[in-house]
């Protein structure tokens, strides 16, 4: 596990403070001198400086929360707002694919079926999740259960948390764009309701092998986006270290998806990113996903496909160009 003083760059002035209040705490109960003003000179310090940085975060400090190793992955919260998980394993053609895991759960009392792409906490599980980068028949797993759940008329809520899917020679030989298009052309045509939150990564054709839903939430310190921030700087700058200019050209964070159409709700987390209070984040998470999956149900079959359609037509602008007459 990771050390509990896991610090992100900008966040090193708060634990300056911290440190400093710690030892006047200590020097306190060495001396019996009372510094109680003194402490809570630091902590109003320390109140203050927090809701200056985490009100003011960049794109890439975002993709930075997104990718702490404390976060809440994604069957943390399945833990927290479901009941009676019960997982499903195999894609009946290949393996089994552990970054990608599925089953039948009840959330609100109902029964529905969880999509998730999931990371590992220490060493040992991250090589067996293969670091929540699924392989083709992981997408191929979560087609057949959400085909399951399509035959049972159940919700697919989909949970997203991945750099991308593996780019491995093993899963290119298995056709891993080919099970991601599968995906993406079965789920627009879904005949249940389906809703997909981006809690981390969301690292392009890998997340949208389980991201064209009916709904799509965004936790406001996760990223989604066509690469990674250091994939793009790479390609456009040859040099990785412009990560934070590539996340913010990007345009990966939540409020300029949603600006931009591509997300439905930015869920709000907790002061300092999700990690700081998994219970605060998950109840957020379970109001917004009680409301959307309300809207759907009242909707039927037909009409759900058709909102699901004009959703996706009309994310994105482009131009025609003028004919050319001789």
């Amino acid at each position: 596990m990771e050390s509990p003083s896991y610090t992100l760059e900008f966040e090193k002035p708060l634990r300056d403070l911290a440190r400093q209040l710690d030892e006047l705490r200590q020097q306190s109960i060495e001396t019996n001198v009372d510094m109680v003003h003194e402490a809570r000179s630091i902590e109003k310090k320390i109140e203050a400086m927090q809701r200056e940085i985490y009100s003011n975060l960049t794109p890439w400090q975002k993709v930075q929360l997104a990718r702490h190793p404390k976060r809440p992955y994604a069957l943390d919260y399945v833990s927290m707002i479901c009941k009676g998980f019960q997982e499903l394993h195999g894609d009946r053609q290949y393996n089994d694919d552990r970054a990608l895991v599925g089953g039948t759960a009840f959330f609100d009392g109902q029964a529905v079926m969880i999509i998730a792409q999931q990371k590992g906490r220490d060493p040992k599980e991250r090589i067996s999740r293969n670091f929540g980068m699924p392989q083709p028949e992981g997408y191929r797993k979560a087609l057949r259960l959400m085909k399951m759940a399509e035959r049972f008329q159940i919700p697919v809520l989909s949970f997203i948390d991945t750099p991308g899917a593996f780019p491995g020679v093993g899963s290119e030989e298995r056709h891993v764009s080919e099970a991601i298009a599968v995906n993406l052309r079965e789920m627009a045509m879904l005949r249940t309701p389906t809703i997909s939150v981006v809690v981390g990564e969301g690292g392009s054709g890998g997340a949208l092998g389980i991201g064209v839903t009916d709904r799509v939430l965004m936790f406001e310190n996760s990223y989604y986006s066509v690469i990674t921030p250091e994939g793009c700087a790479a390609i456009l700058w040859k040099d990785g270290a412009a990560a934070p200019k590539a996340a913010q050209a990007l345009k990966v964070d939540a409020d300029d998806l949603e600006k931009l159409g591509a997300i439905d709700e930015v869920i709000a987390e907790p002061l300092g990113g999700a990690h700081n209070d998994p219970p605060q984040a998950a109840a957020a998470l379970r109001y917004s996903l009680h409301k959307h999956l309300n809207d759907l149900r009242a909707l039927d079959t037909e009409k759900l496909l058709e909102t699901r359609y004009a959703r996706y037509r009309h994310i994105g602008t482009y131009e025609e160009a003028g004919v050319i007459k001789s």
